[in-house]
């Protein structure tokens, strides 16, 4: 081993947390509850990102989640490395913290491509009249990379962290 060479890099927090956000589809959404004041309400809920990995969600109106961000629209969202075997606690995951607002139809239309891109099926209730397109505004993150591996990261990093470039490819790599 030579012991003149550089340090392997590792990604940053920020760049894993964009990368667990990328390879996930699903999170548990966390929304402060309006029927039980200050406490939390969490939904399973499917989602895409924008360019800047900031999540969005196709909701209905209807919805327990939707009425809660009406009322108040702080809401976290937690993702878990997908596949995982054994132990959960040594596993990646995410949580995002931030401001969930439904987007106009105007808004909409990069969002519904990259949904429905990602969720075929929502192409049967995308043009509801209940349903519409909700975005996350991150403020806040938090990255676990299993046991010993944690820390928060700035809004900002995440927004500019780059997702592993092999990260599609990387079953076909090994």
């Amino acid at each position: 081993m030579d012991e003149s060479a550089p340090p392997i890099p590792e990604p940053t927090y920020a760049e894993r947390a964009r990368t667990l956000m990328h390879l996930g589809t699903i999170g548990s959404l966390s929304t402060l509850s309006q029927k039980h004041s200050g406490w939390p309400f969490g939904s399973v809920m499917p989602y895409a990102l924008d360019e800047r990995g900031q999540p969005f969600f196709l909701i209905s109106t209807m919805a327990m989640h939707t009425k809660n961000i009406a009322g108040d629209p702080r809401a976290s969202l937690l993702i878990t490395q997908p596949g995982v075997t054994g132990d959960p606690l040594g596993a990646a995951r995410v949580t995002i913290m931030g401001t969930v607002q439904r987007l106009k139809k105007e808004e909409s239309s990069q969002h519904r491509d990259l949904y429905l891109g990602k969720f075929e099926n929502a192409a049967y209730w995308v043009d509801f009249s209940d349903f519409g397109f909700y975005a996350m505004t991150v403020s806040d993150v938090y990255y676990v990379g299993g046991f010993g591996a944690m820390g928060w990261v700035a809004s900002e990093d995440y927004q500019h962290a780059s997702v592993d470039p092999l990260v599609d490819s990387s079953h076909s790599l090994i």
